[in-house]
Parts: structure tokens; C-alpha cells; sequence
């Protein structure tokens, strides 16, 4: 269940300084509640809010500016959630022709991207398997603990790849 928390009303239709319509309260709920699942997740919630409203905006690609006034975050915290999400793989800073500030859109594939890295689960696994090496107890519930885990890991090694080309396909079917 997400968690309950008091959201802002915009009024539909207002457009900032920018001419980039303001949030209303079903967007701005959105946002929230993507920051939300983010924090959980260990991410902070100025870079689930960013990601949130980049889902959703129109138009896709956004300025810091346009970001600042649409979130209601700080320049600062902006460019920190940038930066992590960049990090992330989910954005990218995109080129407007004559205009000189940063601009921001998700990558098409932007969770695609964020979910493939087999390598993280090959690292995983592998530390699960040092885990075992680790406690010296073959047999005891500790063993076990990490037994599963590193299989779990090994499992999504093995399937996850195909598991994103079966969405690739299914996806591009329906386009």
C-alpha cells in the first residue's frame, strides 16, 4: 500500500513563466507516488519525482528551469536527481538548437535499460557464493539464506535477457 501524503493542488491549465502547464493533482500524485516507490527503493525522492513528471510530461523534453517550476524542487536538488538518474541510465541531457541551458529526457528504453544489467546479477550471485565460502557452515539455516539468494541471482542471469527480448517483441507487435 503506498504510503498517504498531503499533495499540492494546481489548478489545470496554469502555465509558468515558461509556458510549461504547471502540474495538476492526478500528475502531481503521480509524481509522488513514483517518489515514493524510489525511496523504498532506496533512491531519493526529488529523483523519483523528476522521473515521475519526465514519464509524463508534455513536452517530453524539459529544461532545469522547467523542471524546477513543474516540481516545485530546488535547482540543486534538480541537478542532483539528474545526475543520479544519468547515472542510472533512465536520462539523458538532450540539445535544443539555440537555446543554451540543459535539457532532460527519458531514454526510450529507459527501464529496459535500467533492468538489463546482467552483470549486477552476476555480481550478486557471486557474492552470495562468497558468502557461503565465508561462514564455513555448509548445512545451517545461514547456508541456506545464501544458497537461495545466489540461486535466485543465477536464475535472473539465465532468464532475464530473454525475458526483455520476449518484451521487445510483444511490445513492438502492438505498435
Amino acid at each position: 500500500m503506498m504510503a498517504s501524503a498531503h499533495y499540492v493542488r494546481f489548478e489545470p491549465n496554469v502555465v509558468n513563466e515558461q509556458g510549461v502547464p504547471d502540474m495538476v493533482e492526478p500528475e502531481r500524485q503521480f509524481a509522488e507516488e513514483m517518489a515514493v516507490l524510489f525511496e523504498r527503493f532506496g533512491i531519493p525522492r526529488g529523483a523519483g519525482r523528476l522521473m515521475g513528471w519526465l514519464l509524463i510530461c508534455e513536452p517530453a523534453r524539459q529544461s532545469t528551469a522547467d523542471l524546477v517550476s513543474a516540481l516545485g524542487l530546488s535547482k540543486a536538488s534538480v541537478s542532483t536527481a539528474v545526475r543520479l538518474l544519468e547515472s542510472y541510465g533512465l536520462l539523458t541531457r538532450a540539445i535544443v538548437p539555440g537555446d543554451r541551458s540543459d535539457h532532460y529526457e527519458l531514454l526510450p528504453d529507459a527501464f529496459e535499460g535500467a533492468h538489463s544489467h546482467v552483470g549486477t546479477f552476476q555480481v550478486f550471485g557471486a557474492l552470495m557464493e562468497k558468502g557461503l565460502e565465508a561462514i564455513h557452515d555448509a548445512d545451517g539455516p545461514r547456508a541456506e539464506r545464501l544458497r537461495e539468494t545466489a540461486a535466485f541471482y543465477r536464475f535472473l542471469e539465465r532468464e532475464w535477457p530473454g525475458t526483455v527480448e520476449r518484451f521487445q517483441r510483444e511490445y513492438s507487435q502492438r505498435r
